[in-house]
């Protein structure tokens, strides 16, 4: 089981990595992950609140880089706590709770801690973060915003690369590498579709964008498939 002095060591990587467990933090409410994905103003609210965050970027892009935040918050405490050793969280969408600071990433809150159901973690970390959670955003995201499937699972991808990245750099454990973790995930049915893996050294191009260039003064990531087309023209 992921202790909670497990998850306090976690926060320590950054601030994706946090999560709040026991009792409930001081503030404004947090409210259950399933909110967001089946109440169209609640997610309205957070997509508008993005783009504000991005000066005033179009819907569809502040869309897409809340779904991208989102998979890199989840995918950071689910991965990191495998790689501690002591199993998968439980992150089922009517148990975890969010709420949005006033700056900065989403903040997680469990109330009880506890693992997803015994099995393999590559099993467990696909169910309890895309199954449960990221397959639910993008349908709510593609409803209001037409945001395209090709563009949530690279975004998928693309913050499980990330969340990969920064463990290795930052963290040693007893439990399984970071980079075995993400590289089974990314084999995996939709995954395997979204991008190419290299794993020495560690890169990724993904097969679709994000949209993130078209927030004003921003550039194109590190691994957009528009970086590869510029090269090749």
């Amino acid at each position: 089981m992921v202790t909670r002095k497990a998850l306090d060591r976690l926060a320590g990587v950054g601030p994706y990595f946090a999560l709040s467990h026991g009792p409930k933090p001081d503030g404004h409410p947090f409210r259950p992950l399933t909110a967001l994905y089946s109440e169209p103003r609640t997610l309205r609210d957070y997509v508008t609140e993005v783009g504000r965050r991005l000066g005033g970027a179009h819907p569809r892009v502040s869309a897409s880089t809340l779904h991208i935040g989102t998979a890199a918050r989840l995918w950071s405490v689910a991965v990191g706590g495998a790689v501690l050793g002591g199993g998968v969280l439980d992150l089922s969408p009517e148990r975890l709770r969010w709420r949005v600071p006033e700056a900065g990433p989403i903040e997680l809150w469990l109330p009880e801690v506890r693992t997803a159901a015994p099995g393999d973690d590559v099993d467990a970390l696909h169910r309890t973060v895309f199954v449960a959670n990221l397959l639910p955003l993008e349908e709510a995201l593609r409803r209001e915003y037409g945001l395209s499937p090709q563009t949530a699972l690279g975004n998928a991808a693309s913050a499980l690369v990330g969340t990969v990245r920064v463990l290795g750099a930052r963290m040693t454990a007893p439990g399984p590498s970071p980079l075995a973790l993400g590289a089974a995930l990314l084999d995996r049915a939709p995954l395997d579709r979204a991008g190419v893996l290299t794993t020495d050294p560690l890169t990724y191009r993904r097969r679709s964008c994000c949209l993130y260039y078209r927030v004003p003064q921003a550039g194109y990531c590190g691994d957009c498939v528009l970086t590869e087309r510029k090269r090749r023209t």
